[in-house]
């Protein structure tokens, strides 16, 4: 099952779409919509929505994949939603290497969705930006309406 639509508005909103390089709050080189430029790519002039457009798709299709991969119980849209924002923006290691994993895992879905709050800082210190993103994931998590389809 894809992301929804709602997950897909979150990520979006959370990364806001520039269309040069620029560093994110961890110093990496970034474009897009939080595309992470790798050594080999170069965009001396920028990058147009579409181009932004496809990048995100091909980023997000590789979110899916590692949680896909790394959960291991069923999730409902919303949960499943918040975990691909959250590999999306942090990377599928820090999911895999996460006491949120750990919980998920075990069943313990509510543990697990405290477990996100906890995802908010750059470094030691903690970032606004991050912290309401991992609040919204959360309310995602939460979210009734996106309950009843369940994800395997």
């Amino acid at each position: 099952m894809p992301l929804s639509s709602a997950g897909l508005d979150l990520l979006k909103k959370s990364e806001g779409f520039r269309n040069h390089a620029y560093l994110d709050a961890a110093g990496i080189p970034t474009i897009g919509y939080g595309h992470r430029i790798l050594p080999t790519e170069s965009f001396p002039n920028g990058i147009d929505q579409a181009q932004g457009s496809e990048m995100l798709l091909r980023d997000l299709a590789q979110a899916e994949r590692a949680v896909k991969r790394l959960v291991r119980v069923a999730l409902a849209q919303g949960q499943y939603d918040a975990l691909v924002d959250f590999v999306y923006n942090l990377g599928p290691n820090r999911l895999a290497a996460s006491e949120l994993l750990e919980e998920l895992n075990k069943g313990r879905y509510d543990a697990a969705a405290v477990e996100l709050l906890r995802w908010d800082h750059t470094g030691t210190k903690e970032n606004a930006s991050l912290k309401a993103r991992r609040e919204a994931e959360f309310h995602l998590w939460h979210n009734p309406t996106l309950r009843d389809e369940v994800v395997v």
